[in-house]
């Protein structure tokens, strides 16, 4: 059998291929509510016919949010939103479940990308961003407000409520967002974290708070399911102090140590001034390097698109998954295709059987019949 389809076990949860739908913002939130159209476009991807499903970054706070569009998880209002949208692909797809926990910090009160993407103010229906440093993330935008260190444990709870809350909703598994330039990739680099406290200067301090915070949602949610981590394995800033391959690779320690299940590995977003090196596949040599010095499981993501490309990372042990984002909006059967072309099976309803790759009919019975 081909490697992206063999299965994979973290904790409890069984996945039956290691093909993982990333998580994708949709800025379709109403005050941090799903709508509609998360039900239209969650649904389409639980028929994937990818193992691991992982709803877009939800965030843990009002302030949280990136635009006023973006899916949040803060209060019993914005749960039960989501409650049917789980009970709809739970019904309908055997697909596993993961919501991304995320802060904006000084990225948050921004325009929606087809608006440009610029910080909206709050005379415009923004607010106030919030930050570990108030260094603003762009020339020309107000700087964000700098976080109290009074503050920070209760941010910290916000992070451990929502982990509750996707609990009670079932989710099956969740992924604490530490990349992208967002808060706690903010406090893990230099380039955004100018604190004088504890909880910044050295690699130690600048990482205390986000694994204060992955220990708390750990904690949270039920010991029998899997908790990762997102990180952006370099800031692309090679002429400045800046976040590094090396200082990730100790993050990912700490985070082994605390009991991570996996790392997704991605890179950049601190600063409009990176020089990204894109190309097909340009990060899973991240993901290669932090899974051979730690053993972790680890996630490739980036201009992942060809079946065989996902393959040959799989199969070489650059990753152990692989996570696609613009490639299943593309292509929302993508796995279904990749299994056509490599031999694998993917799961499918039986009112798709007929539909599934030739591969699925020694598992699923006959599937060839025809229509009356």
């Amino acid at each position: 059998m081909a490697a992206l389809f063999e299965p994979l076990s973290l904790r409890s949860l069984l996945l039956p291929n290691r093909i993982m739908v990333s998580p994708m913002c949709q800025y379709s939130a109403v005050e941090g509510c799903a709508t509609a159209w998360h039900h239209a476009h969650l649904l389409c991807l639980a028929g994937s016919g990818a193992s691991l499903l992982c709803v877009e970054a939800t965030a843990v706070t009002r302030e949280g949010r990136i635009t006023p569009g973006c899916l949040g998880l803060w209060d019993d209002t914005c749960e039960a939103a989501l409650a049917p949208v789980v009970r709809l692909i739970r019904t309908t797809s055997p697909i596993r479940l993961a919501m991304q926990l995320a802060h904006a910090g000084r990225k948050g009160s921004s325009r929606p990308p087809w608006e440009g993407g610029r910080l909206l103010p709050p005379e415009e229906g923004g607010w106030v961003p919030e930050a570990p440093s108030s260094v603003a993330h762009a020339p020309g935008e107000a700087p964000p407000r700098e976080l109290a260190r009074d503050e920070l444990p209760g941010l910290r709870e916000a992070f451990a409520e929502a982990a509750r809350r996707a609990a009670r909703l079932d989710f099956d598994a969740l992924e604490v967002h530490m990349a992208h330039g967002y808060l706690l990739h903010e406090f893990l680099s230099p380039v955004a974290n100018r604190r004088r406290d504890d909880y910044g200067g050295d690699l130690a301090g600048r990482m205390r708070f986000p694994l204060e915070v992955f220990d708390a949602v750990r904690a949270a949610f039920p010991a029998d399911r899997p908790v990762g981590v997102r990180v952006s394995a370099t800031d692309w800033l090679d002429d400045e102090d800046s976040w590094t391959p090396a200082q990730t690779l100790e993050l990912a320690r700490q985070l082994q140590s605390r009991g991570c299940d996996w790392i997704d590995v991605s890179s950049g977003g601190i600063s409009p001034r990176q020089k990204v090196a894109a190309g097909p596949g340009y990060q899973a040599p991240f993901a290669q390097a932090l899974r051979e010095a730690t053993g972790m499981t680890t996630i490739a993501v980036g201009l992942i698109t060809e079946p065989q490309q996902a393959e040959d990372i799989v199969a070489s042990g650059q990753a152990d998954m692989v996570a696609l984002a613009r490639g299943m909006l593309y292509d929302p059967r993508w796995p279904w295709h990749a299994a056509a072309v490599l031999g694998g099976v993917v799961p499918g309803p039986r009112q798709y059987w007929r539909g599934l790759p030739k591969a699925a009919a020694h598992i699923f019975g006959d599937i060839s019949f025809s229509q009356r």
